[in-house]
């Protein structure tokens, strides 16, 4: 027996998809461009939902597990489109809300020349994922370093700039300073280089199972040809972009991110000009 969405759509064109942490809101067209059905239904039940349904365009925004969403949905016969939020935003009629939403998105996801969000596959969210805690930690050994340096300025002692002059000169000055630091802010600036030190070891973790990645990825190893391109760069670039098949030119990726500059990745044979937000940071802290 059909399913009650399935009776009421033979011959899907379009659904759209409001992407939730526990419910998916769908609303359908039709050929005629008329709503089929408006539905709500659970994550755990979006494989049953669809595998009951003719292949059909399937769209969504990009967010948090779209591109888990969309492999599911390819894998059904589906052809799943990833719509960046700024594009579905003029087709949001009415009052915002789920429905509404995902309505906005299956209308957008017919628009001629619109540019999707190209899938991301595991490995590339495996790459993301590292970029991501790396980033995190850093930032948090950054503040940790910081607030060192803050609790020994409020003592009337400054340390060079760097993280290397600190490390070197921080036990001395915390021996030789005994009149003027008291115990328990010596106490507190030992636990947090005891802290340093803990996300000094997560970070080159992490950093090593960058480079192991950057290492077994074709991709990764051809960017890794251009001088000055390391093993941080080219997976971010990986993760962010894939193989570039989402743009047309190497100016287009290169305009993506603010940059005009040619020929930086040529060199490797591939048809971009410049790194992405995310290589581009990342390159920025090397």
């Amino acid at each position: 027996m059909k399913s009650r969405m399935e009776s009421e759509i033979s011959s899907p064109v379009v659904i759209g998809i409001d992407i939730g942490k526990e419910v998916f809101h769908l609303v359908g067209f039709t050929a005629d461009g008329k709503i089929a059905f408006r539905r709500r239904i659970r994550r755990l039940g979006l494989k049953d939902a669809f595998e009951k349904l003719p292949p059909c365009i399937v769209a969504m925004e990009a967010c948090l597990s779209a591109h888990f969403v969309s492999r599911t949905l390819r894998a059904l016969g589906h052809e799943p489109r990833i719509i960046p939020a700024i594009y579905v935003k003029p087709f949001v009629k009415g009052q915002k809300n789920d429905y509404n939403d995902a309505e906005a998105i299956a209308e957008a996801a017919l628009r001629p020349n619109l540019r999707f969000v190209q899938e991301k596959s595991q490995d590339q969210l495996d790459l993301q994922a590292c970029h991501r805690v790396r980033s995190r930690l850093v930032s948090r050994r950054t503040a940790t370093i910081n607030q060192i340096r803050a609790f020994l300025i409020e003592q009337g002692i400054a340390v060079r700039a760097g993280p290397r002059a600190l490390r070197k000169s921080l036990f001395p000055i915390l021996e030789n300073g005994k009149d003027e630091i008291s115990p328990r802010t010596a106490k507190l600036i030992r636990g947090l280089y005891d802290d340093w030190c803990c996300l000094d070891e997560r970070i080159e973790t992490v950093t090593g199972e960058i480079e192991i990645l950057s290492r077994s990825d074709a991709k990764c190893r051809q960017l890794m040809s251009v001088p000055g391109v390391g093993p941080l760069i080219s997976t971010a670039m990986v993760a962010a972009i894939g193989s570039g098949e989402a743009f047309e030119r190497g100016r287009d990726f290169a305009a993506g991110w603010g940059s005009c500059r040619d020929n930086t990745v040529r060199a490797a044979g591939l048809s971009l000009a410049a790194f992405p937000n995310e290589a581009a940071s990342i390159y920025a802290r090397c």
